[in-house]
């Protein structure tokens, strides 16, 4: 048995069983069944929730194939079901960000066992595929198509996402405390790296001839400006943003979405994204990465860059 297809069936083993603890702890524990299940009735949902969630889930463990997609399929249903039943009743919050949860780990584990792997190279397809941008006779007009990405990326994931996600914590009743020096300390933070986003997309528009986008990415390896001290500064102003966002909303479940963006980032675009520099590259960007860390700066020699600063990163 490949060792991915274990992984899935281990995740599947897990829930069966933490499937089978929740639910006795919603006929044991009052506190347990009002905040995962509101004023539902706990025998009517089990009546579907056990054979659909708890057992196939087991059988799954097992390596049925039928049952990874019944449970994946039901857990994704009651996920979608409690979220709606949540927003309208002001109830169940807990119980939907568990079914999400259970709904993301799910998707994970059938595709390891179905497929033997995430398919994360669908991410590049279409819109998204890495293709080089077009060369332009001035920087100008890369730098304005810079901008415009920016508007309508940062608008979406830093602001519709954020107030949405923001929304339905405060419906759901998921809310946490935050001191009061939250607000002033995400707005601060978020200057700054509002800052460093910025001052990265100039430097990668000018000095690349391309853009952040995949569908234009820049001809040119730039290692310049927030380029020479880490390799993904665009990367790491958008999560810290997203965290800051979450700070000023005083959201923990907005802080978690930009979390959980750093890890699909690191694990599923960023290797995608450094294969088709290596490709494009070769040993120019092979030897940048050697050289410069992926998040977190790191002290070098002066001049340690110098021989290649002129350079493009899309990163």
């Amino acid at each position: 048995m490949k060792p991915l297809v274990q992984w899935g069936r281990a995740y599947f083993a897990i829930q069966a069983v933490a499937g089978l603890s929740w639910w006795i702890a919603v006929f044991v524990s009052p506190m347990v069944r009002e905040a995962t299940l509101g004023n539902l009735d706990p025998v009517a949902v089990a009546v579907f929730d056990i054979p659909l969630f708890v057992m196939a889930s087991a059988l799954a463990a097992f390596g049925v194939r039928a049952a990874v997609a019944v449970a994946t399929g039901w857990t994704g249903f009651v996920a979608v079901a409690l979220a709606v039943y949540a927003t309208i009743t002001t109830e169940a919050g807990w119980g939907v960000l568990s079914m999400g949860a259970a709904t993301a780990g799910s998707l994970i584990a059938l595709c390891l066992i179905l497929l033997g792997r995430v398919p994360i190279a669908w991410i590049i397809r279409g819109p998204f595929a890495f293709r080089p941008a077009v060369t332009r006779p001035s920087a100008a007009i890369h730098v304005a198509s810079t901008f415009g990405q920016i508007v309508f990326f940062w608008g979406f994931f830093l602001a519709v996402l954020p107030l949405a996600i923001a929304f339905l914590a405060q419906r759901w009743g998921v809310g946490l405390p935050f001191p009061s020096f939250a607000g002033p300390l995400g707005v601060a933070v978020l200057v700054l790296a509002s800052a460093l986003g910025l001052w990265s997309a100039v430097v990668m528009s000018t000095r690349g001839d391309g853009t952040p986008l995949p569908s234009a990415m820049p001809n040119r390896l730039v290692i310049a400006g927030p380029y020479r001290w880490i390799r993904n500064p665009m990367a790491v102003a958008g999560i810290v943003q997203g965290a800051a966002i979450g700070l000023i909303l005083q959201s923990w479940l907005v802080i978690a979405y930009a979390a959980v963006g750093s890890l699909v980032w690191n694990y599923a675009v960023r290797p995608l994204e450094e294969s088709d520099l290596k490709e494009r590259f070769g040993e120019e960007f092979q030897q940048y990465r050697d050289t410069v860390r992926c998040w977190i700066p790191r002290y070098r020699r002066p001049g340690s860059l110098r021989d290649f600063e002129n350079g493009t990163s899309r990163q």
